[in-house]
């Protein structure tokens, strides 16, 4: 097989890993918010990450924010390696109750969903397809997850694209307090069968 997952135990800190035949291992690991703040605020503050809106944030306000995550009862946060090095940052949250409350139809089963890659000058091929494949796999991983919901910024051009290709399906648009959102949604057979295409 070209690509293999799997959990993880917790005592190696990693709770989700798999293999991509073009990039490599892949890895998740809960984001340490103090240890991680540095790491994270040169991804989020980049020209590149102009829409995860921390463009003026200076290391302490992500180590608040994070904290703030992590701590939160219907939010997380996690770090993911690339073949052993830092390499993308994943959120979720529960969509009912906080993001997207009272914005849309609610399901059991869902679980939102944000992602960013670290900015880099020397892209690799099939990178950002196989950072969000981990990361719908990892949050697929729990049977309770019958639904991923994004909500990205109707401008966000780029994340239009690479969601659709993992089987996400626009819902509509809605308005938040910070932005005009280009709801979406992919159920698990649609995860599925978008990534056995993808490998076929």
């Amino acid at each position: 097989m070209s690509e293999r997952s799997e959990r993880s135990g917790r005592h190696s800190g990693v709770l989700f890993r798999r293999t991509d035949a073009q990039v490599g291992e892949l890895a998740v690991r809960r984001l340490d918010p103090e240890a991680d703040a540095p790491t994270v605020h040169a991804w989020v503050t980049h020209p590149k990450a102009v829409f995860w809106m921390m463009r003026d944030a200076d290391v302490a306000d992500v180590a608040k924010e994070y904290r703030e995550i992590v701590d939160h009862p219907q939010r997380d946060a996690f770090l993911g390696l690339v073949n052993g090095r830092p390499a993308f940052l994943a959120e979720s949250y529960d969509p009912a109750r906080v993001e997207l409350a009272g914005l849309y139809e609610a399901r059991d089963g869902d679980v939102g969903m944000h992602f960013l890659c670290a900015p880099t000058g020397t892209p690799v091929h099939g990178f950002t397809r196989a950072v969000i494949t981990t990361v719908m796999e990892f949050l697929f991983a729990d049977p309770a997850i019958r639904r991923v919901v994004v909500e990205p910024d109707v401008r966000n051009t780029a994340v239009h694209v690479i969601n659709a290709a993992v089987g996400f399906e626009v819902a509509g648009t809605v308005a938040k307090p910070e932005k005009d959102a280009l709801l979406s949604v992919c159920t698990r057979e649609r995860f599925l069968a978008a990534t056995r295409e993808a490998t076929a």
